[in-house]
């Protein structure tokens, strides 16, 4: 078995492993519980007050991190008089637990969801997709497996790309290894499970600390938001720019911050939001249309 076939088989096994309670589960959980999780993030996260935390309303999606911390998602429908079938947007921070700006500047932006641009979206926000790397003594880029989330995700090729990519340009880098397997950590397990049951239009996912925007998929791209201009920073064998935007052709925005350790002003995060919010309404399609097998977008 090779090539595509063998990843496809990667995929089959990897996704049957999750309980099946967990696709597209999100439940409520205990207020002791709520504020132990809402203290850790806090503590690490210095501009991310618990009470914002706790008032962000996230919910446990019913997947866990390796180390048990709970992969944590708030699911927004759009508000009444939004259009019939609203765009459906996937937010995600965190992907590396060293950049705390992509998850603090997230959490952010879930306080300013009742934007009438915002509430016109259905939204998917999972501030940290990568807890364990988060919250390590010493954040880390990497999970608690020692993989790199960024380049465990299934794109065509994977078994022979993702290694020889990693082992040749990377030089075996520690900090960018792709595991062993597409989907072989619990958090990109659940995220693809995720982009299964909620089928984003559009994927937003924040990083540090490049300050520039990166873009992948059939939209056209976005010239800037705030002071970050477009700059395509490249492909990478199992990243999620890869896999979304150029194997499913559901567009992936990469918002590189400046900085991995300090937010930007809050001016600026504005500004990056509305940015944000403008280029989504002019540039993604509010239905979808299917014919055979294939999606087709007005």
């Amino acid at each position: 078995m090779h090539g595509s076939r063998a990843v496809a088989a990667a995929v089959l096994s990897a996704v049957c492993a999750i309980p099946a309670a967990r696709a597209g589960a999100a439940t409520s959980a205990p207020a002791v519980q709520q504020l132990e999780w809402c203290k850790r993030l806090s503590a690490r996260l210095s501009s991310l007050s618990i009470k914002a935390c706790q008032g962000s309303a996230l919910a446990p999606s019913g997947a866990a991190s390796q180390n048990g911390f709970p992969i944590l998602v708030r699911r927004i429908p759009a508000a009444k008089g939004a259009p019939a079938q609203p765009v459906r947007v996937m937010l995600l921070g965190g992907i590396h637990g060293d950049e705390l700006t992509a998850s603090a500047i997230v959490f952010q932006w879930l306080q300013w969801m009742q934007a009438p641009e915002a509430q016109q979206l259905s939204w998917s926000v999972v501030p940290v997709v990568n807890p364990d790397g988060l919250l390590a003594p010493k954040p880390k880029r990497v999970n608690a497996n020692g993989v790199d989330l960024n380049r465990n995700f299934p794109t065509p090729g994977w078994e022979q790309e993702a290694p020889q990519y990693w082992a040749n340009a990377t030089r075996s880098d520690p900090r960018r290894f792709p595991g062993k397997a597409p989907l072989s950590e619990p958090e990109t397990r659940w995220l693809y499970q995720e982009m299964e049951h909620f089928r984003p239009q559009v994927i937003i996912s924040v990083h540090a600390p490049f300050g520039v925007l990166d873009f992948d998929g059939p939209a056209p791209a976005p010239t800037r938001f705030g002071r970050l201009l477009i700059n395509r920073v490249g492909v990478y064998p199992g990243s999620l720019g890869n896999y979304s935007g150029r194997h499913k052709n559901v567009p992936v925005i990469t918002i590189e911050l400046p900085n991995a350790l300090s937010m930007p002003p809050e001016a600026e995060t504005r500004r990056i939001w509305r940015d944000m919010l403008l280029w989504i309404q002019r540039n993604v399609p509010e239905q979808e249309l299917v014919s055979g097998n294939r999606a087709m977008r007005r």
